[in-house]
């Protein structure tokens, strides 16, 4: 019933969203005297159509229960994108687009799209509501191992907007260790603890539990398919929630490879439609901002070429994303010297080699603007882990536990690290271990709004820190 009323709500939207669009077109002048052709109402009428064709293979009527509205959103805006393509295709091959407005095409698409973000994070926002006062709720058996039995539990206490509660627990750990030893606990964080898998099966069946969840490591193959067989007649959902924290620091996707379903530990991201906003807006922003600043690059350039010999630009090898090496871009900010082969000495607090022009630039961050033609040029993120002379990396990547995965995404101009204060000198590990500590939680955590929430940290309060000399 709210599949068939959240297609009703997205027809209604986008049809709304072309009478809207045609009415503003005539009544304000911007296409006097339009009126409806046989080609805008095809239009109108594919597009709601496509709807019910297009939108479910984006996913978009699947439960979201407990998953982030961002991707969400993502995915409503490209389909309603595509749909739009596909109905201008269409009227093209028939010839009509002599009777078609870009102007309203255009209009239409982005009223629409406004509205139904806003219609779903509505009522994303009223279930969210809903599920916290207690009510839409699925209830979840949990078989768990150990501490990360624990851990779900926490999980869904601390969401209750997701919807889940768990009514029993069947702790292998527990059930073990309490043949022949101490009797298992009745209780964990106030969920009942079952004795048994025969007690789990009737608990199942008697009450109405919607969802088992088998928090049990890779190891425990034959236990999982014990439980796969057990409820394969009975309308269940039993999902696989492996405990990989120990494996890796990065991400833990499912991915399709060669026909199977693998879980990257390791493995770097493909660029998909969720880091397409990311990659489109660094190079629209990092344009923007040559174009917009382009006096004061020109200004720093001339004050740094006056201020003592050398060249405008200071260049030096770093790695960027899976280890590939490129050519990264500041104003010289240091006199020109020279160092032992594969040393890299950090600047400090009086540093000599630091001109009086460089150490205006070095405070207030000005040094690292040339670095958006990294971004122009595909070698950098503006928003990513900052990435370290290739010597410093040699260093830290045995001291510094999860050191390089920060390299498996692109390095970026500011950083969750820097908006939090750690930037400039790390003279000891200690320091070195919390920044890297900011860059893995970003990686762990990415969004889009994440990126832009950085971004506006770091016009307010990233530019200048005390630890940049």
């Amino acid at each position: 019933m709210l599949g068939l009323t959240a297609r009703l709500i997205d027809i209604l939207a986008i049809a709304l969203g072309g009478v809207a669009t045609h009415l503003i077109w005539t009544t304000f002048g911007v296409q006097h005297g339009m009126i409806w052709s046989h080609t805008d109402i095809f239009l109108l009428i594919f597009a709601c159509a496509g709807v019910l064709l297009l939108f479910p293979t984006f996913g978009i009527y699947q439960s979201w229960r407990g998953k982030p509205i961002g991707e969400l959103m993502g995915r409503v805006v490209f389909a309603w994108l595509l749909l739009l393509v596909l109905g201008v295709a269409v009227v093209f091959g028939l010839e009509g687009t002599q009777d078609v407005s870009r102007g309203w095409v255009g209009a239409w698409w982005l009223l629409s799209a406004i509205w139904l973000v806003l219609s779903k994070s509505f009522f994303y926002g009223v279930l969210r509501r809903i599920r916290r006062s207690g009510r839409n709720q699925r209830a979840v058996v949990i078989v768990g191992s150990g501490g990360y039995c624990r851990a779900l539990l926490s999980r869904i206490r601390t969401a209750p907007q997701a919807g889940f509660r768990a009514v029993c627990v069947l702790e292998e750990d527990a059930v073990r260790d309490g043949v022949g030893g101490l009797p298992p606990p009745t209780q964990i964080s106030g969920v009942p603890v079952l004795s048994n898998f025969a007690d789990l099966v009737r608990m199942v069946r008697q009450r109405r539990v919607h969802e088992i969840w088998l928090a049990l490591p890779l190891s425990e193959e034959r236990n999982i398919m014990r439980y796969m067989r057990e409820f394969r007649n009975d309308f269940v959902n039993i999902r696989f929630i492996p405990d990989v924290r120990s494996l890796s620091l990065f991400n833990h996707t499912i991915v399709d490879l060669l026909g199977l379903p693998a879980i990257n530990l390791t493995a770097a991201e493909s660029p998909d439609i969720q880091v397409l906003p990311k990659l489109v807006f660094d190079r629209a922003f990092a344009l923007l901002v040559i174009l917009m600043l382009l006096p004061l690059f020109l200004s720093i350039a001339a004050a740094v070429k006056f201020s003592s010999s050398g060249p405008v630009f200071f260049k030096q090898r770093r790695k960027g994303i899976d280890g590939r090496e490129f050519e990264i871009y500041k104003f010289r900010s240091m006199k020109v010297h020279a160092e032992a082969s594969g040393v890299i000495t950090q600047a400090r607090k009086a540093d000599p080699r630091i001109t009086a022009v460089g150490a205006f630039l070095r405070r207030t961050s000005l040094d690292e603007l040339p670095q958006f033609i990294n971004v122009l040029r595909g070698e950098m993120s503006v928003v990513g882990p900052r990435p370290h002379a290739i010597a410093h990396d040699d260093l830290y990547k045995d001291q510094v536990e999860g050191y390089m995965y920060r390299y498996r995404i692109k390095p970026g101009i500011t950083g969750w690290a820097q908006v939090n204060g750690f930037r400039g000198e790390t003279d000891r590990v200690e320091k070195m271990e919390a920044r890297v500590k900011f860059d893995l939680y970003y990686i762990q955590h990415w969004s889009f709004w994440f990126d832009m929430r950085i971004v506006v940290l770091t016009v307010f309060k990233g530019f200048i820190g005390r630890n940049a000399y």
